[in-house]
């Protein structure tokens, strides 16, 4: 399993800690802010997703999308991947919501003359490129047209750490991973967010990570997918009880079991199999 990159005690700072909104975040879909956790000497930034806030979803009726969030997190704590920063649900400025830490990226720089030069750099971790010009280390996920009219290809980097990602999701039924919810952090790591909408009784996988379709399951990931099982057999059922239904804790052990039973990665068989932006 991969070790945590979580600092000490950035857990305690962001249940406990004094939460202060620093600004709005105006591209999500709900209300979203940053805000800084402070407790003692400890500052943590972080997104804080408030239960009010939340745009109501016809096809995910039960529980909050914080709850989902936080499940989320559970879930890849108990893999021990690490796909998900930090989370926990709280009381905060708006009431009870979803705060998770922050990712730095390469990119978030506020002075602009010390913003990094990337006019060689590559492609991103998910990106579209001209039809045709698919670069080693990447594998296509389908043709589309751009708004131009160009034909594009998307496309995902032929990386251990998406691919983890991309088993992950499966395990989450998570019907929203759209390439800007992949942040390539500065400690080196590449984490998910927003996984709101997951952990639905019935299939709603819908990603931009179908490269890895048909292909086999790592044998060190159904190594700790196997321990999941056993988790779920155990506290960790009783752990997440109180941030979605008991019929989708079933579900989840469900998929679990159905992973270690024909480890293979499913193929797009829906009439939507990317979530819509793709970004």
């Amino acid at each position: 399993m991969t070790p945590t990159s979580e600092r000490p005690g950035d857990d305690e700072v962001l249940r406990s800690g004094a939460l202060t909104v620093l600004g709005r975040i105006r591209s999500a879909s709900n209300a979203t802010f940053l805000c800084e956790a402070i407790l003692g000497e400890r500052t943590v930034h972080c997104v804080y997703k408030p239960v009010a806030g939340e745009a109501p979803l016809w096809d995910f009726p039960d529980g909050t999308l914080a709850g989902r969030e936080v499940s989320a997190y559970l879930v890849s704590a108990a893999l021990g991947w690490n796909v998900v920063p930090h989370t926990v649900v709280r009381d905060g400025p708006a009431g009870r919501g979803m705060v998770q830490r922050w990712v730095d990226q390469p990119g978030d720089v506020l002075d602009e003359s010390e913003a990094p030069d990337d006019s060689q750099a590559g492609p991103d971790l998910v990106d579209l490129l001209p039809a045709g010009e698919v670069p080693p280390g990447f594998l296509p996920v389908l043709q589309a047209y751009d708004y131009a009219g160009d034909e594009v290809t998307l496309v995902h980097a032929d990386d251990s750490r998406l691919r983890r990602m991309a088993v992950f999701d499966v395990i989450i039924n998570n019907a929203d991973r759209k390439g800007g919810h992949i942040l390539a952090g500065v400690d080196g790591g590449v984490y998910g967010v927003d996984h709101g909408v997951s952990m639905h009784t019935e299939d709603k996988l819908r990603t931009v990570l179908w490269g890895w379709a048909g292909k086999p399951v790592e044998d060190e990931a159904l190594r700790d997918i196997a321990c999941l099982r056993d988790a779920l057999l155990g506290n960790l059922d009783q752990t997440l009880r109180p941030h979605v239904t008991n019929r989708e804790i079933d579900a989840l052990y469900a998929r679990t079991v159905g992973l270690l039973e024909n480890p293979v990665m499913p193929s797009p068989d829906r009439r939507r199999p990317i979530p819509w932006p793709a970004f």
